[in-house]
């Protein structure tokens, strides 16, 4: 396939807004096209190898969603939040999600992030894992941020993009996979199928979302 001739580069099997907007920033077009998959955690399985898992299953599902040709890249994400040996989802409800950020306050807690390419049968993966560190929170912030809707659809019930960000007293990893897609992985692993456009500096932030 020529990408240079394409519409887009690769699609991307997510609704994350997130997810779009980090692709937009590098320059990749793409279209996007919502996936469902089962997202519980078999037993006693590692983080890392759980998200890896969830992000090769959403690629493969939207091979088998999208109706493209084999040759066109699908590209999937998963993004777990893990503290203390355990999986923290998004939020089932209320009290969930303020317990969920009580849990976080002062304390250090990994992000895993993963990314997983699918183009003709064939898969790769990447794995990013970053550390962050809460600030002691009050009770009154913990209630005033849930109040503002951001934690409802994230996992550990927070964004780092949005008014989180000033919970975070420290970082070390990457700002784009604790948001939800290591840009640095992905870019990786399209370089590494030769799927990074030669242009691909000089373009406009455009999206292609797949029809509803």
């Amino acid at each position: 396939m020529n990408l240079s001739e394409s519409a887009f580069d690769v699609c991307l099997a997510s609704s994350s807004p997130r997810r779009r907007e980090l692709l937009q920033q590098i320059g990749i077009r793409f279209r996007q096209l919502p996936v469902a998959v089962d997202e519980t955690p078999r037993p006693d399985e590692d983080a890392g190898v759980y998200t890896m898992r969830m992000a090769v299953d959403k690629a493969a599902a939207g091979r088998r969603q999208a109706g493209f040709s084999r040759d066109i890249p699908v590209l999937a994400a998963d993004t777990a939040v893990v503290l203390d040996r355990e999986i923290l989802g998004k939020p089932r409800d209320r009290d969930h999600g303020l317990s969920m950020l009580r849990a976080l306050s002062g304390r250090t807690h990994s992000v895993m992030s993963a990314v997983a390419l699918d183009i003709d049968g064939r898969q790769q993966s990447r794995l990013q894992h970053s550390r962050v560190r809460f600030r002691a929170l009050e009770q009154h912030e913990i209630d005033d941020y849930w109040r503002t809707g951001e934690p409802v659809d994230k996992a550990g019930g927070y964004g780092i993009q949005g008014r989180a960000a000033v919970f975070v007293e420290h970082l070390e990893g990457s700002y784009s996979g604790v948001m939800g897609l290591p840009l640095y992985e992905t870019w990786d692993l399209l370089r590494d199928f030769g799927l990074t456009p030669a242009e691909w500096m000089q373009r406009p932030h455009v999206s292609f979302r797949a029809p509803q």
